[in-house]
């Protein structure tokens, strides 16, 4: 895989994958990080080239491919946090298709200290380099793991003691009188359609923000942003 972009570079030499090459152009490579990775002088035309976006910000890299995180490992380090009275915080994601809002999610989820994003094997944007270079290198920190059946995911969770609450313009319940202690997941739909109703029905409640302008409905990208802060809220005067 072939990760472009100045953060995402950057993140992806940090995190756990091995990175096989480095190329940047000759005002990128003054950055000291680069200059320590012996990176390859190279051209803007031929790193665009390489990577297949003009947003390189004059560096991209190739690195092994992205490796998910088994289901029931998610499950793992949840139980670890909860014993530790972390109250830790999944994102699910039901069909997201949209690479920018998947790496919107990733990066928001990363920054509000969720454990882990869960995302469809079918019908759903995977873990690719526009990603990548969206959710700012987040995914290199950020474990992200693949489910057949989100809905069955969902019930495992709530087995393992986690609360499951779906986002849901015409949900019953504010999102900030939500009681995230505990440890939950928070499920977000599909751009336009929302949650599918299986899956839906298998969150313990369906949770709305409220909107006070005239168009119906966030982004889901913007809708995770705000239940994550939520729930970090929660966390910390909880602490």
């Amino acid at each position: 895989m072939i990760v472009y972009g100045r953060n995402p570079v950057r993140e992806a030499l940090r995190g756990p994958r091995h990175v096989r090459h480095v190329w940047a152009t000759k005002n990128a490579i003054r950055e000291p990080w680069l200059r320590e990775r012996a990176a390859q002088p190279s051209s803007a035309e031929e790193i665009e080239r390489r990577c297949g976006s003009p947003a390189h910000q004059g560096v991209c890299a190739e690195v092994e491919p992205f490796r998910y995180t088994p289901p029931e490992r998610v499950l793992e380090l949840a139980s670890a946090a909860n014993s530790n009275r972390a109250d830790p915080v999944i994102v699910a994601l039901d069909q997201v298709q949209d690479p920018q809002n998947l790496g919107a999610i990733c990066r928001t989820a990363e920054c509000a200290g969720a454990i882990a994003v869960v995302i469809p094997e079918r019908r759903a944007a995977e873990v690719t380099a526009a990603v990548c270079k969206a959710s700012a290198g987040a995914v290199e920190h950020l474990p992200v793991a693949r489910v057949r059946n989100l809905a069955d995911f969902l019930q495992d969770a709530k087995d393992a003691g986690l609360w499951c609450h779906g986002a849901d313009p015409a949900g019953e319940l504010r999102y900030d009188h939500v009681d995230y202690s505990g440890g939950a997941v928070l499920v977000f739909g599909s751009e336009g359609r929302g949650l599918r109703p299986r899956v839906a029905a298998a969150c313990d409640g369906l949770v709305a923000v409220p909107l006070r302008g005239r168009i119906e409905s966030l982004s889901v990208a913007a809708a995770a942003a705000v239940l994550l802060y939520a729930a970090a809220a929660r966390r910390g005067t909880q602490a």
